[in-house]
């Protein structure tokens, strides 16, 4: 949006302090603390009810506050000072990626993903996936990549959650209001936004564009929720991941083919793309179709697009792998398979995969035969990959498929709490004042041995202080205001301890994650629990996606747990969560509860977002574990080959842990109340993950694996 239609928004916004406007557009100030101090400070109870969303906060603030601000010294050079700071790193020119890989052209990166988890005020995500894209754009920024992101605009895709009297997941949808998240839309002249028609696919669909500043990253979102398509085609953008396979296909070609189209209209050549899963794999078409149009043979194009395209994958099971129908394929491409110069049968062939049908085009199997770098999300899931796929390469060895792996990280900044990050600079900043900058290098970290152990304690007491009034003080507003049953009050929380051992297990409710594995033996639960010396309190939340029955009976189960009195109190079930309540639960519970039915865990970022806060992680050895875990940084259980009584044997593991280990460990204090063993682990989870589970090191091997070899393909094409 052009910056006086953006300002013209905001009139009571003095032009003193207009700066706030840009800022409050860019997300940078997501992962910058000080810079959201700017925003708290010009009304801390504003700054709350806006949900830390500064454009909403801005745009309902009265112009006298405002003009305080404008009029305070104290206010103002703070304010210069972050102004200073952001324009800076918004228009800085040495980064470490132009540092370490000069190239001689212009060259560029496009980053293609079904979603994205930035900010809570832009719900553009589901889950996992959505927040490994988003920290993917953070650190992008970061480390000074050329890269441009394309993504969707979900105007209904948000769904928040509430549990009924019986325990069952209720589905609230959320419009978004685009006028108060920070967005703005792309225009093609100074009046009208940007609208274009997705390439020679029938019937025709129409796009509207939006853009998010993520730092020095433009995101550019698609928006189907416009006047020019029909009822069906105006659906494609309501909400991810829908049911309907034939909708879920109009969305991949939106995604894939517009996205790519779009980019060309702006006036950008990717000089390479990286897909984020399958979903938008079919950019890879629309790539070829423009090589192929500039007079190139059909084989020629694909292989310039094969060697400048990088694609992750993230499912390990054949199952959650899109394929559609050739049947359905026809209706939407067949004027379009004529443009590649190639017949149906070829074209369709292209998509072909070993796991199913012969008359499915699998999203999966297409992108991993047109990308010249593939990799998983774990060194155990780049196994699973290699043996899930070998069938592609029938002539190589299993460790010779060329599906490699990069492991994912975390971006530091965002997920580092700041209490954690005051403590850190105390003891980090006297050796090495930039240490945020340069937080990839594990030397570095071995600084946190020098932290007084009653000073980390104190602050993770704070921080699980934080999280259990967080909780409470919701479930209380929701009783006054809402009139909300008072059984949902009680087992969401409100009789939560602060300082009993609390277990934290948080995400997606698919059955693979079995969230319920913890009570398999409900008598000997009951007994861990509820002792009165050394009580434990377990915390749960997450959603079930709307289709899963199966996941909604867990969490059904769950809540029914919560409510019975021979536990005491002590199993909670969070409803509604968000990345809001993500960064308290990373942050403030003491174990982070992992265990999933190997190998169904690809990778699992929760847990090191958690052990980044040293939050000790407790898990089977599947997904980041089997890297990470040393026997000093927290605990494993479980069998990796799945049997007969499998749940049984793992949950008596689990149990023999908590009683033999975990719970004693725990309150095993000192005569000066710390539990100097405990903290001892939090200190070697915080060592291991911080260096190498961030995205700065994952972004790293991107470059280095993936991205620098595409671009030299690049350079040589000349693209």
């Amino acid at each position: 949006m052009a910056p006086d239609k953006i300002k013209k928004l905001f009139p009571q916004v003095p032009d003193r302090i207009s700066g706030l406007i840009d800022l409050a557009y860019n997300l940078w100030w997501s992962w910058n603390p000080a810079v959201k101090m700017v925003f708290k400070r010009l009304n801390p109870q504003a700054w709350v009810e806006s949900i830390h969303n500064p454009v909403k906060m801005l745009r309902t603030l009265p112009e006298e506050t405002l003009l305080a601000a404008s009029r305070n010294p104290a206010y103002l050079r703070n304010y210069d000072i972050v102004m200073s700071r952001f324009r800076q790193e918004m228009h800085r020119k040495h980064h470490w990626f132009s540092e370490n890989f000069p190239y001689n052209h212009n060259l560029n990166i496009a980053y293609f993903s079904a979603e994205y988890g930035l900010q809570h005020s832009l719900p553009l995500y589901a889950g996992g996936l959505g927040f490994l894209a988003g920290d993917h754009l953070k650190e992008s920024s970061d480390l000074g990549l050329p890269l441009v992101a394309v993504g969707f605009m979900y105007s209904e895709g948000y769904l928040h959650q509430h549990i009924g009297p019986d325990g069952w997941q209720q589905d609230i949808k959320e419009i978004l209001d685009r006028d108060a998240a920070p967005i703005t839309r792309v225009y093609y002249n100074h009046d009208d936004q940007l609208v274009v028609r997705v390439p020679f696919i029938e019937p025709s669909i129409y796009v509207a564009v939006w853009k998010v500043e993520v730092g020095t990253i433009p995101l550019f979102l698609m928006d189907t929720d416009i006047p020019e398509n029909d009822p069906a085609n105006r659906s494609i953008s309501y909400r991810l991941y829908t049911g309907d396979n034939e909708q879920r296909l109009k969305q991949e070609i939106v995604l894939g083919i517009g996205g790519s189209y779009i980019l060309d209209v702006l006036g950008i050549r990717p000089s390479i793309v990286h897909l984020n899963e399958g979903h938008p794999a079919f950019t890879i078409f629309e790539r070829i179709r423009e090589n192929v149009l500039d007079r190139m043979s059909f084989e020629e194009a694909s292989k310039r697009v094969r060697d400048t395209t990088i694609f992750t994958t993230h499912t390990p099971v054949p199952a959650g792998h899109d394929a559609f129908p050739h049947a359905l394929m026809d209706r939407y491409f067949k004027n379009y398979y004529p443009l590649l110069g190639i017949d149906r049968n070829t074209f369709l062939s292209m998509g072909h995969s070993p796991h199913g049908s012969q008359d499915l085009f699998n999203m999966t199997a297409f992108a991993l035969k047109m990308s010249s770098f593939k990799n998983g999300v774990s060194k155990k899931h780049g196994e699973v990959a290699r043996s899930m796929w070998r069938e592609l390469w029938p002539e190589l060895a299993e460790e010779k498929i060329p599906i490699h792996h990069i492991t994912n990280g975390v971006h530091v900044p965002t997920w580092l709490d700041p209490k954690m990050v005051l403590l850190l600079n105390k003891y980090f900043s006297p050796s090495c004042p930039q240490w945020l900058k340069v937080h990839d290098k594990p030397l570095l970290w071995e600084l946190v041995q020098e932290i007084p152990d009653e000073e980390l304690w104190a602050v993770h007491l704070q921080l699980k202080r934080k999280l259990v009034n967080r909780i409470r003080e919701h479930k209380r507003r929701k009783w006054v205001d809402e009139n909300t049953d008072p059984q949902n009050v009680l087992s969401g929380g409100a009789l939560l301890d602060p300082y009993a051992l609390t277990i934290g297990f948080a995400r997606r409710f698919s059955t693979y994650k079995r969230a319920d594995l913890i009570f398999q033996d409900i008598e000997r639960l009951k007994r861990i629990v509820n002792n009165p010396w050394t009580p434990v309190q377990i915390i749960f939340a997450g959603k079930a996606h709307p289709a899963d029955e199966e996941g909604k009976r867990i969490i059904q189960k769950i809540y029914r747990y919560a409510l019975q009195r021979d536990l005491g109190g002590r199993i909670a079930f969070v409803e509604d969560y968000g990345e809001q309540m993500a960064q308290y639960l990373v942050h403030g519970v003491d174990v982070w509860l992992n265990n999933p039915l190997p190998p169904m865990e690809a990778c699992g970022t929760s847990g090191m977002k958690a052990s980044l806060n040293g939050v000790l992680h407790m898990s089977v050895l599947d997904g980041w574990w089997p890297e990470a875990y040393s026997g000093k940084n927290g605990w494993a259980f479980g069998d990796m080959v799945p049997g007969p009584d499998h749940d049984r044997k793992d949950a008596d593991q689990l149990y023999a842990l908590l009683e033999r280990e975990v719970v004693p460990l725990y309150y095993m204090q000192s005569d000066d109340g710390i539990p100097h063993m405990w903290v001892k682990m939090m200190k070697e989870a915080i060592m291991c993950t911080a260096p190498r589970f961030s995205a700065s090191r994952m972004l790293k091997d991107y470059v280095r694996m993936g991205y620098d070899p595409a671009l030299k393909k690049a350079a040589e094409y000349r693209l």
